[in-house]
């Protein structure tokens, strides 16, 4: 699989090693930075990493922030980007299945290398189930992204 990466300075030490793991996985990673602990902004990252995946250059992506919270705030703004904060590995596997998931994003400050690698491989692991219950409810919110950009446009 195809997985963008990306982290502000705070996720930078946990992001490095998920890389790692990713690769180690198999899969290929676009590493979007930040490339050290010199203090940057977070949505920036959320935004190349968000762009990337909506652009069709990686399948998901994967966003590192000190708490993962700014990271999901900023990935989420952009159009067809479902990010999801997950610290344990039911959320990962449940956010894909049945919200279909396409970024994970993951505190630096909060959580440690083995907990990660769990969530990593569960998330990766997971499938859209694509149930019409599921289906819905995606249909739904992106009938709000729709509204919400009609609404925004310039007349």
């Amino acid at each position: 699989m195809l997985i963008a990466v990306g982290a502000d300075h705070a996720g930078y030490v946990l992001k490095v090693d998920v890389v790692r793991f990713l690769e180690e996985l198999g899969h290929e990673v676009i590493d979007l930075g930040t490339h050290s602990t010199a203090p940057v902004d977070y949505p920036e990252y959320a935004k190349q990493v968000g762009r990337a995946v909506q652009g069709g250059k990686a399948e998901r992506g994967v966003l590192v922030c000190g708490s993962g919270v700014g990271a999901c705030i900023a990935a989420n703004k952009l159009r067809g980007i479902r990010a999801a904060l997950c610290h344990d590995t039911y959320t990962a596997h449940q956010g894909v299945e049945h919200d279909d998931v396409n970024v994970l994003c993951l505190g630096g400050r909060v959580i440690g290398l083995a907990l990660a690698c769990d969530i990593l491989r569960t998330w990766l692991a997971a499938r859209y189930s694509g149930e019409p219950r599921h289906q819905r409810r995606v249909d739904q919110i992106l009938e709000i992204e729709r509204s919400e950009a009609q609404q925004t446009a310039p007349s």
